[in-house]
């Protein structure tokens, strides 16, 4: 049984980095690294790289789920809500003060956004060399990241991301397989199997009821729990890819209009946290408090009930000589996708001049050298780029 201690320190970690996790869903999982495995000790990289491998396949906010997981396995379910409440609730406070007071996203200081996208450049090349060592030690895995992260350049879908981790597990398994492979694991779920199986059950029957449900009572918490449980099951590629759905979902049936639609997702970009958490801002919008969270625990619910119901098998499952050598094709494929995002938008985007550049430097060489905490280096990265700006 779990100390309160326990869960405190739990909730404490994760809000700590809802606080200061900028730059998206690549950024997430570097500070989740940087936190959570070099720092805090919880798992090792093998396994954290596994999980990441695992929630590349499963719909909805990866980064999230990653960190979801990671509370799951320090303290079963209960730890992985407070997880979730620790790294999503800063941003989701923000966003509905924000929807309150219909703040326009034009009026969100340019410069902090974009400190924050150089942020984002330094913590991602940190996050891509470190997991690179790791993943792709060989030329065979390198290879893997390099075609990877080509072809997702190519093709910057988030279908093509799923075709190249199924491409990456099939030859991995034929690449790999006769390796001797370690099935040693860390990962260890306070889950029965029976917890996971209702738990599948539950995700799809409410995926299959509630448009039913949503069609025969005329209610506008009824119809947005629909829309966003909906969303959140069935979006591959999380982050952005989610937006242009709950736009088709929102605004032509009239829960907001597409300025105010715009007017949040300029105010998601400057925040930390997970990008997800837009849905707070639009049920805010659509129906007051109720409406977000209604909206939010609609869009987040999937990633639980997927995780509860795969987790309990997931130790068996890697067991598998088989899952194994899958496994080491995806993990060294993810490397890749972490490059090509890390390229666009992340580098594109964050570094428009030789000043960005300079900035961004300074805050990789605070954690790749220095070995500073990710939480710092942003404070220290952010002011500097400001710093800088006033000079310049």
């Amino acid at each position: 049984m779990y100390s309160f201690r326990h869960y405190l320190e739990i909730l404490m970690v994760a809000t700590r980095l809802g606080l200061t996790s900028f730059g998206g869903p690549v950024a997430h999982l570097a500070y989740f690294q940087e936190e959570y495995i070099k720092r805090k000790k919880w798992l090792d990289d093998k396994t954290y790289a596994d999980l990441i491998a695992l929630c590349q396949f499963l719909p909805g906010p990866a980064s999230s789920q990653v960190g979801i997981s990671i509370g799951m396995i320090r303290g079963g379910v209960l730890g992985g809500i407070l997880a979730w409440i620790g790294f999503t609730l800063p941003s989701v406070i923000v966003l509905i003060l924000f929807a309150m007071f219909m703040i326009q996203a034009d009026l969100v200081d340019s410069t902090f956004i974009g400190a924050l996208k150089v942020v984002a450049v330094a913590v991602v090349a940190h996050a891509i060399i470190n997991m690179g060592k790791k993943l792709t030690p060989d030329l065979p895995r390198i290879a893997f990241a390099i075609v990877a992260a080509g072809i997702l350049l190519l093709a910057p879908l988030a279908s093509t991301q799923i075709i190249i981790i199924l491409v990456a597990a099939l030859v991995g398994y034929f690449m790999f397989r006769k390796q001797d492979l370690s099935t040693d694991t860390s990962l260890n779920i306070d889950l029965s199997k029976k917890v996971g199986a209702v738990s599948l059950t539950l995700f799809f029957a409410l995926l299959l009821v509630l448009p039913l449900i949503s069609r025969s009572f005329d209610h506008v918490y009824v119809q947005l729990f629909d829309i966003f449980y909906r969303v959140g099951s069935l979006v591959f590629g999380g982050g952005h890819v989610v937006l242009p759905l709950l736009e088709r979902e929102l605004v032509p049936n009239g829960f907001l209009s597409e300025e105010m639609f715009l007017a949040g997702y300029g105010a998601a970009q400057a925040i930390p946290g997970p990008l997800f958490t837009f849905s707070s801002y639009l049920g805010q919008v659509a129906s007051n408090l109720g409406g977000a969270v209604v909206a939010t625990l609609g869009i987040f619910l999937p990633s639980f009930l997927l995780l509860i119901g795969i987790l309990p098998f997931w130790k068996t499952i890697s067991q598998y000589k088989a899952v194994r050598a899958a496994l080491i094709g995806v993990n060294a494929a993810v490397v890749g996708i972490l490059l090509a995002a890390f390229y666009d938008p992340i580098f594109t985007s964050g570094i428009s001049s030789s000043a960005d550049f300079a900035v961004a430097l300074v805050g990789f060489s605070l954690l790749q050298f220095w070995k500073k905490p990710a939480w710092l280096v942003v404070i220290i990265t952010v002011l500097l780029y400001m710093l800088v700006a006033m000079l310049i």
